[in-house]
Parts: C-alpha cells; sequence; structure tokens
C-alpha cells in the first residue's frame, strides 16, 4: 500500500511539474507573444516583459521581435521621369506593431520581409518614374557652393523643385499606409547608394567634368576681378603716399634753399669783396687741375685779385 502511495505521489508530483512547466513561460525584453488555443488567438499580444500564464498543453505561445528591424533590397534599375537609368539601392527600418494582426497577415518576419519589398519596392519605382533625376540626387536645400566632388551630377541646372529629402518622405508616407494592416510600422525608408548605369555613365562624368570646368571659371573670373580691385586700391594708395611724399620733399627743399639763400645773403652782407674773392677761387678750384695752363686777359676778376695781392706785399 505504502508503495503505490508512493507512486502516486511521485507521478502527481512529475504531473505538476509538467503542468507548471508547460503553464508558464517568460516573455523577455524586446519581445511580445500571442497566445493560441487550438490555432485561434487568445486574447490580447502580451508585450510586457516577465513570467506570465497560459494553459497547459491546450494553449501555445508564439514569440515575435518588437525591435526595430532592417529591411534590405536588392540594388534595382530604375528609369527616370527624364529617361535616366539609374541603379537604386534602397534600405528601411521597420518594426512589428500589431502582433496580432501581424500573426494573421504575415505570419512570420521572412513573409513581412517579402511584403516589405513589394511594399517598398513598388512605392520607389513610381516615385522615381514620376520625378527628373535631379530630385533624386539632390537635397531641398541644394546649392551650387555645396555640392561635393563625389556628388553625381545630372544635367546641371536650376534647384530641385522637390528634393531627395522630401521625395523619400513622400516614399514613406504613402508605403506606410500600405503596412498597418499587416501590424507593421514602417520608420523611414533612405537611400543607400545612386549610382548610374554604364549606359549613362560615361555621358554623365562629361557633364560633371563640364560643369566643373564651367564652375573654375567663374571662381576664376571672379577672383580675377578681385585681384584688379585690390591691385588698383594699391595703386591709389601708392600715388597717394608719393604725392605726400614728394609735396613733402618740395617743401624741404623749398625751406632748405631758402636757408641757404639767407646764409649766402648774411655772409655777402658781412665782406661783399671777400665774398666775391672766395667764390670765385672756389670756381677755378673746380675747373683747374694740377697740369692746367691758365691763361688770364688783363680785365679777368683773378687777375684783378692777383695784382690787388702783389701790390699789397711790403
Amino acid at each position: 500500500m505504502k508503495n503505490i502511495l508512493s507512486f502516486v505521489g511521485i507521478g502527481l508530483a512529475l504531473l505538476a511539474l509538467v503542468l507548471v512547466y508547460d503553464g508558464l513561460y517568460i516573455v523577455k525584453e524586446g519581445e511580445q507573444v500571442v497566445v493560441t488555443q487550438f490555432g485561434a488567438p487568445v486574447g490580447e499580444p502580451v508585450t510586457q516583459a516577465g513570467l506570465h500564464v497560459k494553459i497547459p498543453f491546450l494553449q501555445q505561445t508564439n514569440f515575435f521581435d518588437k525591435r526595430i528591424q532592417i529591411w534590405d533590397d536588392e540594388p534595382r534599375e530604375i528609369p527616370t521621369n527624364d529617361k535616366t537609368f539609374i541603379f537604386l539601392d534602397i534600405t528601411a527600418r521597420w518594426r512589428i506593431s500589431d502582433a496580432l494582426q501581424f500573426m494573421k497577415r504575415a505570419g512570420n518576419e521572412r513573409q513581412a520581409q517579402s511584403l516589405l519589398s513589394d511594399i517598398i519596392s513598388g512605392t520607389v519605382r513610381d516615385m522615381v518614374n514620376k520625378n527628373d533625376l535631379i530630385e533624386i540626387i539632390r537635397s531641398s536645400d541644394w546649392s551650387r557652393d555645396s555640392m561635393s566632388s563625389t556628388t553625381p551630377a545630372a544635367s546641371i541646372g536650376s534647384k530641385p523643385k522637390l528634393g531627395r529629402d522630401k521625395l523619400i518622405d513622400e516614399i514613406v508616407k504613402t508605403a506606410q499606409r500600405a503596412t498597418p494592416e499587416y501590424g507593421i510600422e514602417l520608420i523611414d525608408v533612405m537611400f543607400k547608394r545612386v549610382n548610374y548605369t554604364d549606359k549613362v555613365r560615361g555621358t554623365v562624368y562629361d557633364r560633371m567634368i563640364s560643369e566643373r570646368k564651367r564652375i573654375a571659371a567663374e571662381k576664376r573670373s571672379l577672383g580675377e576681378g578681385e585681384k584688379a580691385e585690390i591691385l588698383g586700391k594699391v595703386e591709389r594708395e601708392l600715388q597717394t603716399v608719393l604725392s605726400d611724399a614728394n609735396r613733402q620733399s618740395l617743401n624741404i627743399r623749398g625751406q632748405a634753399d631758402a636757408e641757404v639763400t639767407k646764409i649766402y645773403g648774411e655772409a655777402y652782407g658781412q665782406d661783399a669783396e671777400f665774398f666775391a674773392f672766395f667764390k670765385t677761387l672756389e670756381s677755378y678750384k673746380k675747373s683747374v687741375g694740377e697740369n692746367t695752363t691758365l691763361v688770364l686777359s688783363a680785365d679777368s676778376d683773378l687777375y684783378r685779385y692777383l695784382q690787388s695781392v702783389k701790390a699789397e706785399r711790403p
């Protein structure tokens, strides 16, 4: 009897353990669970992390990720409105916003990726087909000065009407209308890479080179204009400085000449005869050398001075 009771006790303990093991489940952070009974959902999705209870054996748990996930598409060749074929490499971020709806319509994440490919790729293709290339490769705040050396250039012209950023916003808004019915929230869409096909790449590169040369010529012309303006300003300043210097020089020379004339006048006034004699000697000193033979006339000043000196000797 005791053995039977022991076996019964062990069996009940094992049954209780199995019931507890299958009746409890843990929801981790970043997860959400849909509980089903015979394949039909029971209640609302469980999004709160922690330990939860279900009916053992009759109910099953379906776990879904509630974190942000990445969708990547293969690069696709798409024609623009101006008949330019480009390769677009697109990515997007999404998450499961309604696990119950997601399980009903999408089923699993692999199927969800396929649905997103249809929705996003179709929307992108439609938007690219309706817009010129300039709208895809340039942002709405584009300007010539903001172009980088690696930015592809379309037919260089005016500022885009819409721009890449606003075009992407339109793509997201359009695609977001279709995703809620699958329990999916589309967060954003991004262009990872925009490139030209081999058929048009050479033509585009030629246009890029031509535009760069045009910008360089424009910058060079502006530089030459500024150079001429600076040189003109320097020349005017130089002429002003030289004019002031010449004026001061003439003024100083005039004052010096006046001072010399004054000194000569004072010296001449003290002894006019001696001053005349001294100036005469100075003039002959400059004009007569060591081997010079001087022929004087009887009425020359020097002869007259020499005669007067001879007459004064004792």
